[in-house]
């Protein structure tokens, strides 16, 4: 859904005694060895994090990596006014030729054009209404497949998936047929330093976006336009640009997952498996629980031991509150209330720290305990690793508004699939994602007096996601229908007071406004494994002994023509290409 709006249109939508040169040399190596790891471990405890099976952190402490950094910035702040008067003189060019100041385009991620439709129609989006009148409406056929990383890729270069790369939000591993994330690709630093049981990284990770194509704010960029992108998918790593962007989709939790949450509980029933979080059996020490949050392996230890962080709760006499101790601070829970974001440090070594931040929920305290624990995401604040550009730039939003989700996939649809979360907890929990995206995104256009700014809100996509039975009402007695008021009108509604905030604040003749969507939505009756399928057909063998594994771990490569990955990848296993082609 796709749409303009200016004057007269509008639209939508990471020793010996004697001292010879040979004894005095072999003993001032030690020495030397010795002062520069000292060096390595007091530099910036700078940590990078990558994604995937066997996630974890790597830590940056190269000596040249150190004086490489320090000369790029005196250098950059030796020839910045220089710098800045050639971009100054350049954009002042380009906005001579252009027939607008501002350019905002807001992404409401799977907002479905036919509901549109019925919605304005019903009246219930007053401000699209008016948009669709004084500009335009067009519904536009998204792309092959059509899921939200192809979509929104093609939306940033203007290219199809077979020119961006990215057909899916998994891809594999050619040689091990591991799945992997499409978009991203990380490495560990190339070389480390082994002292007993710690390791020292030399250099830094390698993060690496794997999406093709240029997005048209770099594009801008090179002809001096300014640009402000907030939240578009498959932007991570964040690319250098000038301009300012913090990232989306894909970006992990402080874990290298993709979200995990925690859920800690005294119930007895410790067989239960989570597959999206984890499920931990704590006891009770009177009033008092104790536990601890799992956090990255660590860096610095050659059997990449897990960080921890410990906390504890102290319940009140009501069952309706707990006092949480966590890294010296204290924070009162309510019951079914969640709390702010509360700072977490994992400890990795002297001087390096993790930080990242998580809400918690007291679910129950009598006649069991109940905590549900969100995943720990990045601190924007800290961040151990690249999620915006300039990297200060998450920091100066956590310091302007206080500290916000930086999980790519923030809404945690995996706690409420699994009972974890209620509807209405989980309602919640997305309105305040869209919430503090609203605040960053209108920061945003308070500063923008020339250029263009992309916003994308998720909400629309994960409420649909999770309560389209709300919408259809096929069948009321089995829907699980527990929320008062449809959770679908009330997210086009939210979505539509957004645009009208715009509207209202950019009615000009020098601002256009679009409102996109990546993909409609209707309901999810039957499904095809198509693993199964291309079993049938004579295409993928099993091993003689698959039942002993699950996945693709029971797939005799050797002897397979193709294997399908993701939602709907079917990949062929060539030979050269693939490791048992």
């Amino acid at each position: 859904m796709i749409g303009l709006r200016s004057p007269k249109m509008m639209s939508y939508k990471d020793s010996n005694g004697k001292c010879d040169k040979s004894s005095s040399s072999a003993r001032m190596w030690p020495c030397v060895c010795g002062i520069v790891i000292f060096v390595i471990l007091l530099s910036p405890a700078s940590a990078e994090a990558y994604i995937g099976p066997g996630a974890g952190f790597a830590i940056g402490g190269s000596v040249l990596v150190i004086f490489t950094s320090i000369f790029a910035g005196v250098f950059a702040l030796l020839t910045w006014p220089v710098r800045w008067l050639f971009r100054f003189l350049r954009g002042r060019k380009a906005y001579t030729r252009s027939r607008i100041k501002r350019f905002i385009v807001l992404g409401m991620d799977g907002m479905d054009p036919v509901l549109t439709e019925r919605f304005i129609a019903e009246g219930r989006l007053p401000n699209l209404a008016r948009m669709r009148e004084r500009g335009c409406f067009k519904p536009l056929t998204t792309t092959i497949p059509p899921i939200s990383p192809v979509a929104w890729s093609s939306f940033q270069t203007g290219s199809n998936p077979g020119k961006h790369n990215i057909f899916d939000f998994l891809t594999i591993n050619p040689k091990t047929y591991q799945p992997k994330l499409s978009s991203t690709d990380i490495r560990g630093p190339s070389r480390m330093i082994r002292i007993g049981k710690y390791i020292i990284p030399i250099g830094r990770a390698n993060i690496r976006l794997l999406r093709k194509g240029k997005p048209f704010w770099h594009i801008l960029a090179k002809h001096g336009i300014f640009s402000n992108i907030l939240r578009v998918p498959i932007t991570f790593p964040p690319q250098k640009y000038r301009g300012l962007l913090l990232s989306a989709m894909c970006v992990p939790d402080i874990r290298g997952t993709q979200g995990t949450f925690s859920f800690y509980t005294t119930r007895a029933d410790n067989d239960r498996i989570h597959t999206g979080g984890e499920r931990f059996c704590v006891k009770s020490n009177g009033r008092t629980i104790s536990a601890e949050l799992i956090g990255p392996e660590n860096p610095l230890r050659a059997d990449r031991s897990v960080l921890k962080c410990s906390f504890t709760i102290r319940l009140s006499d009501s069952s309706q509150e707990g006092q949480l101790r966590i890294n010296g601070e204290r924070h009162t829970l309510v019951r079914d209330k969640y709390s702010d974001w509360i700072p977490v440090v994992f400890k990795a070594g002297p001087l390096v720290r993790v930080y990242g931040i998580c809400r918690f929920l007291l679910l129950g305290v009598k006649p069991e305990f109940e905590l549900y624990v969100s995943p720990i995401n990045i601190d924007p604040e800290k961040p151990a690793m690249p999620i915006s550009h300039p990297r200060v730039y998450s920091t100066y939003l956590a310091k302007q508004q206080g500290k916000f989700a930086t999980l790519g996939l923030a809404e945690d649809t995996w706690a409420l699939n699994e009972g974890i979360l209620s509807d209405e907890a989980f309602v919640e929990q997305s309105v305040s994602m869209d919430t503090e995206r609203q605040e960053m995104f209108f920061d945003a256009l308070a500063k923008l007096k020339r250029g263009v700014c992309v916003c994308v809100f998720d909400g629309t996509d994960r409420i649909q996601h999770a309560f389209w039975r709300y919408h259809e009402k096929r069948d009321a007695a089995t829907a699980r229908l527990t929320l008062t008021t449809n959770p679908v009108e009330d997210v086009y509604r939210r979505a539509d007071d957004i645009v009208g905030k715009v509207m209202a604040k950019y009615d000009d003749k020098d601002t256009v406004i679009m409102v996109i969507s990546d993909h409609g939505f209707k309901a999810f009756r039957y499904g095809l494994d198509l693993n199964r399928w291309l079993e049938e057909k004579g295409y993928l063998v099993r091993k003689t002994d698959a039942h002993k594994y699950s996945n693709l771990e029971a797939v005799d490569f050797s002897k397979t023509k193709a294997f399908a990955v993701g939602l709907s990848g079917i990949f062929l296993n060539l030979k050269g290409r693939m490791g048992q082609g």
